[in-house]
């Protein structure tokens, strides 16, 4: 079965393979960066119909005109520019602390978990799936959490409930050979953080 899972990915590559040459390019790349506006406004037809569509062109001309004005800078440039400084310490330590969160201990880890929770052999690899799909459902009820709370409040509670988790999980890893209910504790937090993952970071 796994063989067939791995290559079902490639299902969705090739959907995108066979219907991309059909749709339109997009209506600014053809305005910005091609000047085309005759094929501009085609592709503004053809996705959203005919109908007077001069407001949205006229939205990407000043956007054109922005992007005219605004200085392209080197990497080397981005960094001495004082005014950037503060937006590019926060893109290091959010980047910075994705790295290293923990998500790809949990993920190497959560076999031999399972396997301790003396879960079945052949049932494993399933429950190692679950805790994907929890990763992909979790993200996609991130998608409509973040315009009710804000990033800065999923990005704070997301770490926060993640590093409860872990310290939850270190303890549980610890006294497993104590109490033997301490096994099926771990997987529910693992599959908790991966769930705080998700929403969070």
């Amino acid at each position: 079965l796994w063989p067939w899972l791995l290559a079902s990915s490639g299902l969705s590559a090739l959907v995108q393979l066979v219907t991309l040459p059909f749709f339109p390019d997009s209506p600014s790349y053809l305005l910005i960066q091609k000047g085309n506006e005759e094929a501009c406004r085609k592709a503004i037809r053809k996705l959203w119909g005919e109908g007077d569509h001069q407001a949205e062109i006229d939205d990407i001309m000043k956007e054109k005109g922005a992007m005219a004005t605004t200085k392209t800078l080197r990497v080397l440039e981005v960094i001495k520019e004082r005014s950037l400084r503060w937006q590019l310490y926060i893109l290091m330590t959010v980047m910075t602390t994705l790295q290293l969160c923990g998500i790809n201990a949990i993920y190497f880890y959560s076999f031999e978990v399972f396997h301790t929770a003396k879960f079945e052999e052949y049932l494993i690899p399933y429950v190692s799936l679950g805790v994907g799909l929890c990763e992909c459902l979790s993200s996609i009820l991130c998608s409509t959490l973040i315009d009710r709370f804000g990033r800065k409040v999923l990005l704070w509670g997301g770490y926060s409930l993640m590093c409860s988790v872990l310290a939850l999980l270190t303890m549980t890893l610890s006294l497993q050979h104590r109490f033997f209910w301490m096994h099926y504790f771990s997987v529910i937090l693992i599959f908790l953080f991966v769930v705080f993952y998700g929403i969070g970071p």
